[in-house]
């Protein structure tokens, strides 16, 4: 039987607060048994996503864009090189049971979005309000919204 595989998907240049959910989310992820998987850089929200999850004893999982592991993140257990560039975008969520996105960019946007397409449940946090009112604008069943980690967690085994 396979585990569960939990996606966190989020801007490599991410902002304090984002950076600290996305630590706090991973960390929680692992305590929950469940398997990160990221996009893999030494950046962002994906790195701080795996950081939280090895430092909680987690298994990590990176797809990476380029055509080797220069950029990767050093909490990365398995590495995925892809050399297909933001087209692994739709490789993270597609191998995701569920994604959470923490912040806001334009990769960030379109892993919601190929994610919510795909049938796969999205749990949004640290959303700006014009992103959240474009994603709500969408009145998908599979996008959601959490103002916390623990309501976050709390979503996802519900969801589950």
């Amino acid at each position: 039987m396979s585990r569960i595989i939990i996606g966190v998907m989020g801007p490599g240049n991410a902002a304090p607060e984002e950076y600290s959910t996305a630590e706090e989310l991973g960390k929680k992820i692992a305590e929950a048994g469940w398997v990160l998987l990221t996009g893999g850089r030494n950046a962002g929200v994906m790195s701080a996503a795996s950081h939280g999850a090895k430092q909680a004893g987690g298994l990590t999982v990176g797809v990476l864009p380029g055509d080797d592991r220069s950029d990767m993140s050093p909490d990365v257990d398995i590495p995925v090189v892809t050399g297909i560039g933001s087209a692994r975008n739709n490789v993270n969520v597609l191998s995701s049971d569920l994604v959470f996105a923490c912040g806001v960019g334009m990769g960030t946007i379109s892993e919601v979005l190929l994610a919510a397409k795909a049938g796969k449940q999205v749990i949004l946090l640290n959303q700006t309000p014009a992103s959240k009112k474009f994603l709500e604008d969408f009145n998908s069943d599979r996008i959601h919204f959490a103002s916390g980690v623990s309501g976050a967690i709390q979503k996802a085994r519900q969801l589950l």
